[in-house]
């Protein structure tokens, strides 16, 4: 005989939030939740209700262990709608039920991982550990794995980068936490999205910064470009890290914890000289308030400004300089390793995605509409 279904829901009644259960009548489940302290019946909504909080939902799913079953799907799918914005910064998943184990985190910081990737891991890792609260974390097993994979995918509608981030951290856990053999839990990762760079025209970088009256902005974008830097790296730039006798840049501890050197360009040079007679950091390049680390919003918008003052109608953001950086050294005959190298990229494939998106790639080809009087 299969049991009876709890569908929860959100609801807002007498200026409070509540947890809301509907069922059909059941004799039996009613007697069991009404041991639940706080359960009332209200009789406008025609359903169970409590107060919204993680104590209370860890009851319900406790009282009702092997006798009832829940549909979460609209409960969860409305609480993790005020998160949304927080999943573009990827900031630190909050406690809805269950903690993340210590471990998982001092296991982290042990091996060093950056700081994106630990609040990468955490979010991903609470929000599946969460995603199953009437389950203890040893009772879950690769169906329910699959089971948070389709919910990401089908509710939440994730990028397949996403929900690769989602797997590396489910993965981390079993594997490293708790020295698990390596595994694929029989689950597909996701089709990798092939997806273009956006690229800016040479014209529209010196617009940018030419229209840029601010020397420390202005330097900031020419820098990034000229040198193909991630927004991390510019960051932790710091004066020592300038060579101008052997015109490189050293950028440390980039993506993988690896050093390179990118070239200096003279006008780069000019500009960074003028600006440290004007500014005067003293540790970091580009140092904000009480000289501290220039702060990642701060570069975000110090290159949106400066591509609405150029006029630039595409989505303009820090990466798209690096994008230009590699595809104008492509178009200017530069061999591809060496773009490579100063990317910092391991692999060459990541690179070539850069061919093709180069204009050099489709100015020997004439194309046959040309040939055809369509007027």
């Amino acid at each position: 005989m299969s049991l009876p279904v709890i569908t929860l829901k959100h609801l807002k009644h007498r200026g409070g939030n509540h947890i809301a259960l509907y069922f059909d009548y059941n004799k039996e489940l009613i007697s069991h939740l009404k041991k639940i302290e706080g359960l009332r019946w209200s009789s406008t909504n025609r359903c169970w209700y409590i107060e919204n909080k993680p104590a209370n939902l860890r009851n319900i799913f406790s009282v009702c262990r092997g006798i009832a079953s829940f549909d979460k799907t609209d409960f969860f799918s409305k609480a993790d709608n005020k998160i949304k914005e927080e999943e573009k910064t990827i900031k630190k998943p909050k406690a809805i039920v269950r903690k993340i184990p210590e471990q998982f985190m001092k296991l982290l910081i042990r091996k060093r991982y950056s700081k994106n990737t630990i609040r990468v891991y955490t979010h991903f890792f609470g929000e599946f550990i969460n995603h199953f609260p009437d389950l203890e974390i040893d009772e879950i097993t690769e169906e329910h794995i699959r089971s948070f994979q389709d919910y990401l995918v089908s509710v939440k509608k994730v990028s397949s980068s996403t929900q690769n981030q989602a797997i590396n951290a489910i993965k981390f856990y079993y594997e490293k936490v708790l020295g698990g053999m390596r595994k694929t839990y029989q689950i597909e990762r996701p089709i990798k999205e092939h997806k273009l760079p956006d690229i800016l025209s040479k014209e529209e970088v010196a617009s940018m910064i030419k229209l840029t009256r601010n020397l420390k902005h202005k330097c900031l974008i020419a820098v990034i470009y000229s040198c193909g830097l991630r927004r991390n790296e510019v960051i932790n730039l710091k004066l020592t890290d300038i060579d101008s006798k052997r015109m490189l840049i050293k950028v440390r501890a980039a993506k993988g914890k690896k050093d390179r050197y990118v070239q200096l360009a003279n006008s780069t040079l000019e500009l960074l000289r003028k600006y440290y007679k004007n500014d005067k950091p003293e540790i970091w390049v580009f140092e904000g308030l009480n000289k501290r680390q220039y702060s990642a919003t701060s570069i975000v918008n110090d290159v949106k400004n400066a591509a609405r003052r150029a006029q630039i109608v595409k989505r303009v953001y820090p990466h798209i300089l690096r994008h230009s950086f590699a595809t104008h050294n492509l178009e200017n005959g530069i061999d591809l390793r060496y773009i490579q190298e100063w990317l910092g990229h391991a692999s060459t494939k990541t690179t070539e995605r850069y061919t093709h998106v180069s204009e050099k790639n489709f100015r020997n080809f004439k194309n046959p509409i040309d040939d055809l009087n369509i007027e």
